[in-house]
């Protein structure tokens, strides 16, 4: 007796799923895309910092310290003209690193057209 290989179904949850499915891996990776832009911005500073200490960690601690013990005796105007300036920069920085890593932005998997037909 001959027995019938089952076909495996897909039901309306599976048809449903799978849409969700892919906007939530999308969803998944846009946010480690834009986590790592920040990680990277912040490395950016930090490196920034360690150029201006000469390439030394004796260097990068004396301008930090230099940089937070100025910020602490600040008063509220300048400390707001601070606040904006870091968020300028950050912006800045972050937007030359997500130009450089356009083609990173979307999962492999998603690029438009086939190998096949150029």
């Amino acid at each position: 007796m001959a027995t019938r290989a089952s076909k495996p179904r897909t039901g309306a949850k599976g048809s449903a799923a799978a849409p969700l499915r892919s906007l939530l891996y999308v969803y998944l990776h846009v946010i480690g895309f834009a986590c790592s832009i920040v990680v990277m911005t912040w490395g950016l500073f930090a490196l920034f910092f360690m150029a201006l200490g000469g390439f030394s960690l004796d260097g990068l601690m004396h301008q930090l310290h230099n940089l937070s013990s100025r910020y602490v005796v600040a008063d509220r105007e300048r400390i707001a003209s601070f606040k904006q300036i870091f968020a300028v920069a950050h912006i800045l920085v972050a937007g030359g690193l997500i130009v450089l890593r356009r083609h990173r932005i979307l999962p492999m998997g998603l690029s438009q057209g086939s190998a096949d037909h150029g």
